[in-house]
């Protein structure tokens, strides 16, 4: 089983920057990929990034240069960087781990960016 905390959801203006965190804990093996993911009030959930253990990123056409992700395997923990956001942004974002057939979700955290 693994737990996932997330951090650093809120609010910010049109064009600021926000980092969200996310930490691993419990049965965690060498291998898997962590990401985000995000749904907006009346759509479905879709990927925002991923990241595997040796570094391999995938992103959403729609955060490509704006959005970071990173990890830091030491504290099993993934990032997201988010700049130049936009309105659209607007969803709550969840903490996903994946190793093996298991999937994992965090409880989420709300992003709202006003205009």
């Amino acid at each position: 089983q693994v737990q996932l905390k997330e951090s650093g959801g809120g609010l910010v203006q049109a064009g600021g920057p926000l980092r969200l965190s996310c930490a691993a804990s419990g049965s965690i093996f060498i291998i898997n990929v962590m990401g985000w993911y995000r749904q907006a009030p009346g759509k479905q959930r879709e990927l925002v990034a991923t990241i595997t253990t040796d570094g391999n990123t995938n992103y959403a056409d729609s955060v490509k240069g704006r959005f970071t992700i990173s990890r830091d395997n030491a504290k099993n923990t993934v990032y997201l960087e988010m700049n130049s956001l936009k309105p659209e942004d607007t969803a709550v974002y969840y903490c996903n781990f994946r190793q093996s057939i298991f999937n994992y979700w965090g409880q989420g955290t709300q992003v709202t960016v006003s205009s």
